[in-house]
């Protein structure tokens, strides 16, 4: 029986392949590639080669799966070559030498151990042509592909498993032989030692050998799982500007606890979180400790510690809003956040007048607990809407809890004080709340989501000091995302808002507290904030219930196309006495940018509420992320 052996350093795709259970011809050829392909790098750079019209180029598989075929043309460095213009004989020279070496991995992948591959250069093998006498010109390139027999797994087998171990499916004899599912059971394997404690589990026989007669890879892997270790010290580099005991808090390893790679991963995302790194990576020492613990080196990079922004958002009733913001990432050497916002809206709006907002935000990293930030703000505002006039003043703390990847709680207390003039009147209105909110999310991007769901509750109880009665108010913000197994071509979604003021009477009630329909957060096509409760005098109301669905059509990697309406009620009361309701449709564009999609909405009422009649018969918006 003719065996070869395949190391596994080569099915790992590590540098480098071994050309086992290839044919003489076929394995000089791959060897020579690589050499040749040294040489001509250095001849290539100092001898520029004539750029002459290549005339054709083809890869062809005869007999392979289609979709084989088109992994071996997308991973194609000469097709790649051809596609950027790199079409000089000295270029496609090097780049031949290198074909070989690119396929290969590939078709071990797809489980083909027995493989030729020809790259002719107008009908030469390129691996014989020397490097020191490249062709002044070259017409006609080919790559000629024989796969040879799909090889299956014989024995296969994976010694000591951890209890509870499951091994892929596809890791089983008579399946096909590719390499990543060798790669992937062994790393199922070793994550479940790890899993248990065992951080330095690892492979200590390996023995992969092809059988050409009977065309099977059989596998045998003997693992060491070492001993069971402890978290030992989180050990920070490469910070300068951040103090290590804040790395090590933020990371929040749980020190003399059993090893776990999850608590790891999570350390990671928690340090990442906080923005004041570039990069950041949890890796376990070499060597454990003589106690039995093993140390975590948290290698971090800092990002740069200022940062600026500006956004533009434009509807055609309520005019521009421009923002800014300066965001100092590492503000007191702990990762802390400073982010000093300001915003203008209402520039050219067709009813309302200028609105200005200051906004400073504070936020700790790890106060109290690893997953615990503490965030402090003070807001300054100045509103001028359709049917009041304010000046307000905001003051707040809050305990930010994660809970998992999803859940986020948070609860504070608020201190506001409003000015405010409407009807005729003026009134000065008082609180101290006490909100709470609860915020599942588990949308895959939240400024483009195709999948997922987004709930939002919150609640704060107030008490009133000048012309504020007590009460509390609630709000609940509910969206969804479907995409029907379309890989995000085909995404509906949809959103429900509703909110409700308690206690106080709706002119004890600060007027920012109110509810209003109409606009782009809510009901589009109608002008902004359109809908509340008939006067005299004319204000928000108390109740808000709202719907919005959106139907999405990806038409190319960039262009999206979009459809949708929207509904709002008001009310006098928590959710019932004098109401009235509203509702807008249309159409839209969405276009990818590295910052999000660019989105273009053209929208006209379908329902207009008296305060609305007169207005224009469409509304356009334009910004930047998708209305929800």
């Amino acid at each position: 029986m003719k065996r070869a052996k395949t190391g596994w350093w080569a099915l790992a795709g590590a540098t480098g392949q071994q050309w086992a259970g290839r044919s003489t011809d076929a394995a000089r050829r791959m060897m020579l590639a690589v050499v040749a392909g040294t040489l001509v790098a250095t001849s290539v750079a100092s001898i520029p080669s004539p750029a002459t019209a290549l005339e054709r180029m083809t890869l062809t598989a005869p007999g392979a799966p289609e979709d084989l075929i088109e992994t071996l043309r997308l991973s194609s460095l000469l097709l790649v070559s051809r596609d950027e213009g790199h079409v000089d004989s000295g270029s496609l020279m090097a780049t031949a030498r290198a074909e070989y070496g690119r396929l290969i991995p590939l078709l071990y992948d797809h489980g083909y151990y027995a493989p030729t591959i020809s790259v002719l250069i107008d009908g030469r093998e390129a691996s014989e042509i020397s490097p020191l006498s490249t062709p002044a010109q070259i017409d006609r390139v080919e790559v000629i592909v024989t796969t040879g027999p799909l090889f299956t797994f014989g024995r296969v087998e994976i010694d000591p498993l951890a209890p509870d171990t499951v091994l892929p499916e596809g890791f089983a004899s008579g399946q096909p032989a590719r390499s990543t599912m060798v790669r992937a059971a062994l790393a199922e394997a070793l994550d479940a030692w790890r899993g248990l404690g065992h951080a330095q589990a690892d492979v200590q026989v390996q023995d992969v050998v092809a059988n050409h007669n009977t065309a099977e890879l059989n596998v045998r892997l003997a693992l060491a799982p070492g001993p069971r270790l402890r978290f030992g010290a989180v050990v920070p580099q490469g910070n300068e500007r951040t103090r290590s005991n804040r790395i090590i808090a933020i990371a929040g390893l749980p020190r003399g606890e059993t090893h776990d790679p999850e608590a790891m991963d999570e350390g990671q995302t928690r340090l990442r979180d906080t923005g004041a790194f570039s990069s950041v990576v949890l890796r376990t020492a070499e060597r454990a400790n003589p106690d039995g613990s093993i140390d975590i080196e948290a290698q971090v990079v800092e990002a740069p510690p200022r940062r600026l922004g500006f956004g533009v958002e434009y509807d055609s009733e309520s005019g521009v809003q421009l923002t800014g913001f300066w965001l100092h990432r590492n503000f007191l050497g702990g990762a802390e956040r400073l982010r000093l916002e300001a915003s203008i809206d209402g520039i050219a709006a067709r009813t309302g007048g200028l609105g200005v907002t200051l906004d400073a935000r504070y936020t700790r990293p790890a106060t109290i607990n690893r997953d615990t930030d503490l965030e402090l703000g003070t807001r300054v505002m100045r509103l001028d809407e359709r049917d009041y006039m304010a000046d307000a003043f905001e003051a707040d703390a809050a305990l930010v809890r994660r809970f998992g990847d999803n859940l986020l709680a948070s609860g504070g207390v608020q201190l506001r004080y409003e000015r405010a003039e409407y009807g005729g009147t003026s009134s000065n209105f008082g609180t101290l709340g006490l909100p709470l909110s609860l915020t599942y999310d588990s949308r895959d991007t939240p400024l483009n989501a195709t999948e997922g769901h987004y709930l939002s509750a919150t609640i704060m109880p107030y008490f009133g000091f000048g012309q504020t009665e007590h009460g509390a108010r609630l709000r609940f913000d509910a969206r969804s995302y479907a995409d029907f197994g379309s890989e995000g071509r085909v995404v509906l979604a949809g959103r429900a808002q509703v909110g409700a003021i308690v206690g106080s009477a709706l002119d004890a009630t600060p007027r920012g507290f109110l509810f209003y329909s109409g606009g782009g957060g809510t009901v589009r096509g109608l002008p902004f904030q359109s809908l509340g409760v008939a006067g005299p005098p004319a204000s928000g109301g108390r109740g808000l219930v709202t719907a919005s669905g959106e139907l999405r059509v990806r038409v190319n990697d960039s262009l999206t196309l979009a459809t949708f309406a929207d509904a709002g009620w008001v009310s006098a009361g928590p959710l019932r006495g004098a109401s009235d309701w509203q509702a807008g449709g249309g159409v839209g564009l969405r276009y990818d940018t590295p910052i999000g999609p660019l989105r273009l909405d053209l929208a006209t009422p379908l329902r207009r509420n008296a305060s609305a009649l007169g207005s224009s018969s469409y509304q356009i918006y334009l910004g930047i992320g998708q209305a929800f």
